[in-house]
């Protein structure tokens, strides 16, 4: 049985694979030759956004693969081996981080900025465990949770634009071509890896490319306009195979900390799905351990950034295996915790992606800012979210056009709000403080409603960031 922690299984019958119909209990595993198999199938899983996302906010793609495996660690520890799951990069800051660099924020002070949204995220899932998982359904109703995701993701266009996309326009849109065509025509494990196949097919043909027609003259990731080769490997030459990451402590401004509060909504937004999809998977309550779930990712993110590394969440992808293989053993995730740590200790491999060509870069960024946007409003549609309601209709509109827009509000000198930030603040405070406004109307016997709205009841939220079903969405739900 398993301990306190959720460490020690019981063997599932003989050890082979689970017989039709049945399912292996995260307390439980099969032989260890089959587990350490299922444990690598988790890293490949996760591994290809796990890379991409630092590679996309300028971190260190090496130290995040490393810090994946801790943070799972960590995390199983946290819930007591009761949500089998594995943290890989999130990208609910992507859109934060890159608002932060446009306003000249370095690297540290990118770190600073999620150090400090993970410690609240950790705050947040304590109060949720000591108050119970209701709060998150009342603080984060569908029209906010789906707002804040999609301006998240829009946000993000000025930035494929402006940075990536110039560097070369037509890798960029070879690139992206393959990237939309895997999506939507290959089947199973290859399309959860379209992704990495278009930044693999990127590189080759960029490599191709530097040895047919020489140099490009394009703008370089700074901005800088001049001739240079697509992809220099020199890097990758002189970095050893084995060896600790870059390590990089944070810096810490107000400001860049304001940019990237909002990713929280998303995250436990996010956590709160993976559960519930879990606990659906294992005809398992697991409400009981919702908030332990979000703040084992706030520490987590905290405590990867602290050091350089890249902020977690709990990984869809590796959940589809799990629905895939009805194996929900958390020895498996042991496993995959320990490969990557192994994987993130190879310098030659972070050489490798940080050569990554700019216009690759673009290729794929137009699908996966563009794919993280709509995933709010899929959280609209399948939830049902009434736009007839105005107080929906209202507070999203009005903070999804200031946030998309870069719409800035000066407070003092020196001290400004814009952007993400600000579309989300406008978002949650105007919808609260609506909802309060026309619910004791509602109360009144005079008042009658003749459309139809969300359900506010503690019923109806109870469900309201639980997924459509326990099936993961795309890669881009990172």
């Amino acid at each position: 049985m398993a301990g306190r922690f959720g460490v020690g299984w019981t063997l599932h019958g003989d050890g082979s694979a689970p017989a039709p119909g049945r399912s292996v209990r995260p307390d439980e595993r099969l032989s260890w030759p089959l587990t350490i198999g299922l444990g690598i199938q988790h890293v490949v899983a996760m591994f290809g956004a796990t890379f991409v996302f630092p590679t996309v906010m300028g971190l260190d793609a090496n130290l995040a693969v490393m810090m994946s495996g801790l943070a799972t660690a960590v995390f199983l520890l946290i819930v007591k081996g009761k949500i089998p799951s594995y943290l890989g990069t999130s990208a609910a800051f992507v859109g934060s981080v890159a608002a932060i660099r446009a306003a000249g924020g370095s690297t540290p002070t990118v770190l600073g900025a999620i150090v400090v949204s993970g410690l609240v995220m950790a705050a947040f899932g304590i109060l949720v465990h000591t108050v119970g998982a209701r709060l998150v359904h009342r603080l984060f109703p569908p029209a906010v949770s789906g707002a804040v995701v999609l301006l998240i993701g829009f946000n993000l266009a000025p930035v494929v634009a402006g940075t990536y996309w110039p560097q070369d326009q037509w890798v960029a849109f070879a690139t992206m071509s393959v990237v939309v065509a895997a999506t939507a025509l290959l089947r199973g494990f290859w399309a959860r890896i379209a992704i990495v196949l278009g930044l693999l097919f990127g590189f080759a043909l960029s490599w191709c490319l530097d040895r047919l027609s020489g140099p490009i003259h394009a703008p370089d990731a700074a901005g800088h306009l001049g001739e240079h080769f697509r992809v220099d490997l020199s890097g990758v030459m002189n970095a050893p195979w084995f060896g600790l990451p870059h390590m990089q402590a944070p810096g810490f401004q107000t400001s860049a900390v304001l940019m990237a509060l909002p990713a929280l909504v998303a995250l436990i937004a996010e956590n709160t799905g993976h559960v519930k999809a879990v606990a659906e998977m294992t005809h398992s309550d697991l409400d009981s351990s919702l908030g332990r779930a979000i703040a084992a990712d706030g520490l987590t993110t905290a405590l990867s950034a602290a050091i350089g590394g890249a902020p977690t969440t709990t990984f869809a992808e590796n959940i589809g295996v799990m629905a895939a293989t009805r194996v929900y053993s958390t020895a498996a995730y042991w496993v995959a915790a320990a490969v990557a740590v192994l994987f993130g200790l190879c310098p030659k491999f972070g050489a490798l992606v940080a050569a990554t060509p700019g216009g690759v870069l673009g290729g794929i960024t137009v699908v996966l800012y563009g794919m993280i946007g709509l995933l709010g409003a899929k959280i609209w549609i399948a939830h049902r979210v009434d736009f007839n309601d105005p107080v929906n209709l209202v507070s999203v509109a009005t903070g999804t056009v200031m946030g998309i827009g870069g719409t800035s509000l000066q407070l003092s000198g020196t001290f400004t709000v814009n952007g993400i930030a600000l579309g989300t603040l406008v978002t949650l405070i105007t919808y609260h403080l609506l909802r309060t406004r026309t619910s004791r109307r509602v109360l009144l016997p005079s008042s009658h409603h003749d459309r139809p709205s969300e359900d506010h009841s503690e019923a109806g939220q109870a469900t309201a960031l639980a997924p459509a079903s326990p099936l993961p969405p795309s890669p881009a739900s990172r």
